[in-house]
């Protein structure tokens, strides 16, 4: 089914950092209005990336917007997925059902080019990808900063969540991420790279020996190698 949307150049994300040269889109879904903002790669495009924020910012988070600047010169069409609750302006994410809900709604519009969708997102976003990748057939998953347990819990684990996404899966982790170092994650058929240093938000302190360029070249070289191999 055709999603109901309208489009506009050049938005402006929520948290105030401009989301350049992108079309938003705007798509009803059960949960509400989301809204997705393209960053389309030149023909012949290959893939489509579609990116979510996590429960406490938005797609104006570095990695995301890193993303959406390279991938479009490889081929990869990226789309930036806001949640309905964040396009309605509230501050605190809603329960997980209605994160997929909201994020399978979106899903007829990053459809619409007829390519294969990768899904993926940062931390809430990563797990909603995880979760709904094999109901709706997503190519594969991308998972940055994948929230393993929440910080000090080790015990809440959440690794079904990553372990069940049922396509190639790539994580992108901080290494001292609160929410799940890197030694922490369990074996399974997906491959994690390393930011080193980097936090939940791949920060790195002045002492990490790199800088946040370089931590955010981590990320987005690993995305482009990683993405040349899915076709």
């Amino acid at each position: 089914m055709t999603p109901d949307t309208t489009e506009t150049p050049g938005t402006t994300s929520t948290t105030g950092t401009t989301d350049t040269a992108g079309t938003a889109q705007t798509v009803e879904t059960d949960a509400g209005p989301a809204r997705v903002t393209w960053h389309r790669a030149a023909p012949p495009a290959r893939l489509v990336l579609a990116l979510s924020h996590g429960a406490g910012g938005g797609i104006g988070a570095r990695d995301l917007q890193a993303l959406a600047a390279e991938l479009p010169a490889h081929g990869v069409t990226v789309a930036l997925v806001e949640q309905p609750w964040r396009v309605a302006g509230k501050k605190v994410a809603p329960a997980p059902k209605t994160l997929d809900t909201g994020w399978q709604g979106v899903w007829p519009a990053l459809t619409g080019p007829g390519l294969p969708v990768i899904a993926g997102g940062r931390s809430a976003g990563a797990r909603v990808a995880c979760r709904t990748a094999r109901e709706l057939g997503a190519h594969a998953v991308l998972a940055l900063s994948f929230p393993l347990h929440p910080p000090g819990k080790p015990e809440k684990s959440r690794a079904d969540e990553l372990l069940d996404a049922g396509v190639p899966t790539l994580v992108v982790q901080g290494g001292n991420d609160p929410f799940g170092r890197p030694a922490e994650f369990p074996e399974g058929a997906y491959e994690l790279v390393e930011v080193p240093h980097g936090d939940h938000g791949l920060a790195v302190p002045k002492r990490a020996g790199l800088t946040q360029e370089e931590a955010v070249a981590v990320v987005t070289d690993a995305v482009v190698r990683w993405t040349g191999t899915l076709g």
